[in-house]
C-alpha cells in the first residue's frame, strides 16, 4: 500500500524548481499552471528570493504547482493505478484533490490562487504568527494555549504541534514552555488554520460555488479527521473549512498505519512529510521527490509494491 502525500506551506526554498525546469515537458506544464494562477511561477521557483516566496499569495500556488509537476511524472505509465491513495497537508490538499481527480489542474490552480490571496489578506488584518511545539504533554499544552488565547493549528504527529495566534502570546509561550517542550517560531505571515482566517473562509466559499468538482477516482484522505472522502463536492467543502480549522495530520498517519501502509512518496517540494513519517510511521519506507532525479526511487517503490 503506497500512499502519495503533498506538502504544505513552508516546504518551498529559493530555486527549488530549477532542476524541474531543465526538462521541456515540465516547463510547458508550468507555463499553463502559471497562466491559471496569474503568476510567473517559473521565476518564483528559480530566481525569487526567500522573502518573496514566503509571501502566502506566492508560496501556496508555487507549492501546488510543484506537486502537480511531480504528479504528472509519477502517475505516468499506469502507476496511478498502483498507488493506494493520496493525501495533502494544508494547502497540499489542493494538490491531492487534483491528483484524485476531484479538481482539474486549472481549477486547482485557480482555487489556490484565491486561497493564498484571501489568507494573505486575512493575515494582514492582525499581527499574528505560528510556532512549532516539540515534545511535552499534549493535554497540558492545550490547556496553556487556552489560557493564552492561542489555538492548535497543526497536529503533525510525532510529538509536534504547531500553535498560532497573537505574537505576544506566542512569545509568552516560548518564554514559559510546557515542561519537556521546545517552542520554535515559524517564518509565516499569520495564524493559519485558526479563527483569524475566517474572512478567507467566506471568500473561498463563494469561489468554491463556481467550481464543479468530480468524485475522486483515487482514494483521498482528509485533514479534518484522517478519514477517506468519496464525494468530490464534500471534499471541496472541507478544503474551504480547513483554512480556519486545525490540520489533523496525526490522524492521517494513524489511518495510514491502521490500513497497513507499506511506503510513502512525498511530492515536491518534499521533505517535511517524510520527516514526520520517520517518527509517526516508523519503519515505513519513504521517498521525498525533491528533483526529477528522485523519481526513479519513487518508481521503484511503486513497482516493488505491485510485484
Amino acid at each position: 500500500m503506497i500512499v502519495v502525500v503533498a506538502p504544505g506551506q513552508g516546504s518551498q526554498t529559493p530555486g527549488f524548481l530549477e532542476p524541474w525546469l531543465a526538462e521541456e515537458r515540465f516547463r510547458d506544464q508550468l507555463g499553463g499552471l502559471s497562466d491559471a494562477a496569474g503568476l510567473d511561477l517559473a521565476a518564483h521557483g528559480t530566481t525569487s528570493d526567500a522573502d518573496t516566496i514566503r509571501d502566502t499569495a506566492v508560496a501556496q500556488p508555487l507549492i501546488v504547482a510543484a506537486g502537480l509537476l511531480t504528479l504528472s511524472a509519477l502517475f505516468a505509465d499506469g502507476r496511478r493505478d498502483r498507488v493506494a491513495g493520496i493525501a495533502g497537508h494544508s494547502v497540499g490538499e489542493i494538490t491531492a484533490a487534483a491528483g484524485a481527480g476531484i479538481l482539474s489542474e486549472t481549477d486547482a490552480m485557480a482555487f489556490v490562487r484565491e486561497r493564498g490571496t484571501a489568507m494573505a489578506t486575512a493575515a494582514a488584518q492582525t499581527p499574528t504568527g505560528m510556532s512549532a511545539v516539540l515534545g511535552g504533554d499534549e493535554a497540558e499544552l492545550l490547556a496553556r494555549l487556552e489560557l493564552l488565547g492561542l489555538e492548535p493549528a497543526n497536529f503533525n504527529g510525532g510529538g509536534q504541534i504547531v500553535v498560532a495566534g497573537a505574537l505576544d502570546a506566542l512569545d509568552a509561550l516560548k518564554d514559559n514552555p510546557v515542561a519537556g517542550s521546545r517552542v520554535i517560531a515559524l517564518q509565516v505571515a499569520g495564524a493559519f488554520h485558526t479563527r483569524y482566517m475566517q474572512p478567507a473562509v467566506a471568500h473561498l466559499a463563494e469561489f468554491a460555488a463556481t467550481l464543479t468538482p468530480a468524485d475522486p477516482t483515487l482514494p483521498i484522505w482528509s485533514n479534518q479527521d484522517g478519514q477517506a472522502v468519496t464525494n468530490g463536492a464534500r471534499f471541496v467543502e472541507l478544503l474551504v473549512g480547513q483554512v480556519s480549522s486545525p490540520v489533523r495530520w496525526d490522524k492521517n498517519m494513524a489511518v495510514f498505519a491502521e490500513s497497513g501502509i507499506t511506503g510513502i512518496i512525498e511530492l515536491a517540494p518534499a521533505g517535511a512529510l517524510t520527516g514526520l513519517a520517520k517518527r509517526g510511521l516508523k519503519g515505513v519506507p519513504s521517498v521525498a521527490v525533491k528533483t526529477p532525479d528522485d523519481l526513479a526511487a519513487a518508481f521503484d517503490l511503486i513497482d516493488g509494491s505491485a510485484a
